[in-house]
């Protein structure tokens, strides 16, 4: 919980040390890249594997990771696990710190709205 330290909102150390956590896991390009693959729809294993380039034992234990952290959720699609992000702030962190990054070194990246198609959430440049 927040609290007033000198006039200024503070967080716990717990909060914080929660989003140590998060922040550290994102710290690995393969991860990154997962959330960012994700950020813009759903995947299984393999799609992700060959869109980030990995082996799927790697995949899979980089989403292990992010699913015991609570950063992505998957159901199950017959024999397939389906991963997604399934909080929407999660989403805008990770679009738009990327996002603005990838425009600093000159990539151009679409970043807004909610596709209708894939249900992708994007956030505002």
């Amino acid at each position: 919980m927040a609290q007033i330290v000198d006039g200024f909102e503070d967080l716990s150390a717990e909060a914080l040390a929660e989003a140590v956590t998060a922040f550290g896991l994102l710290a690995s390009t393969p991860r990154l890249h997962i959330m960012w693959a994700l950020s813009q729809g759903e995947s299984d294993v393999s799609r992700l594997a060959e869109r980030v380039g990995g082996t799927l034992p790697a995949m899979s234990q980089n989403l292990s990771k992010l699913k015991l952290a609570g950063l992505v959720r998957s159901r199950r699609e017959g024999r397939r696990q389906i991963y997604r992000i399934d909080d929407p702030d999660v989403v805008l962190v990770v679009r738009l710190m990327v996002g603005q990054l990838a425009r600093r070194t000159g990539e151009s990246m679409p970043l807004r709205g909610r596709s209708r198609r894939t249900g992708a959430w994007d956030c505002p440049a």
